[in-house]
């Protein structure tokens, strides 16, 4: 008989499971001081000064931490902002919510849905369909092209 949680998957076929412990923790110490700081710590980069602002490749981006899928590069939009942002997430499984009442201002924060890792916040500014802006952190992601596709079988280690 396994002892193994069951895993959870999104509708999209992604393990939604935390990362091993060890998988987690050999990742962690990958990241550099800042992407520390943003993704473990719930801190925001300088605005307009993150490498994927501008990016504008067809592709994927994913959680720097865990490589679960968060947005597709056809819902990015420039927003002024100095931050890259989003109308609406790869899949809504893979994005948590949580209120934010930090700084004097109330926010919702989002979080990477598998390993908890700070991505930024969500406004109800954005462009429709949605009218939602997922206002995210450079260092939080890594952008796939769509040649580098990531299947649901390529993220858990």
């Amino acid at each position: 008989m396994s002892h193994d949680k069951p895993k959870h998957y999104s509708a999209s076929g992604y393990d939604l499971s935390p990362l091993p412990s060890i998988v987690y923790e050999r990742r962690v110490k990958d990241l550099t001081p800042e992407e520390r700081r943003v993704l473990l710590a719930s801190g925001t980069e300088t605005p307009f000064c993150g490498g994927l602002l501008h990016e504008h490749a067809a592709g994927t981006f994913v959680c720097r931490l865990c490589t679960l899928p968060l947005f597709r590069s056809t819902d990015k939009f420039e927003s002024g902002t100095g931050w890259p942002s989003f109308s609406r997430p790869f899949d809504p499984e893979h994005i948590t919510r949580n209120e934010d009442a930090s700084h004097g201002m109330s926010r919702v924060e989002i979080r990477c849905a598998r390993c908890a890792g700070h991505l930024g916040h969500v406004f109800p500014d954005g462009p429709p369909p949605t009218g939602e802006r997922h206002c995210v952190n450079s260092v939080s992601l890594r952008f796939l092209p769509d040649t580098d596709h990531v299947s649901p079988d390529d993220t858990d280690a």
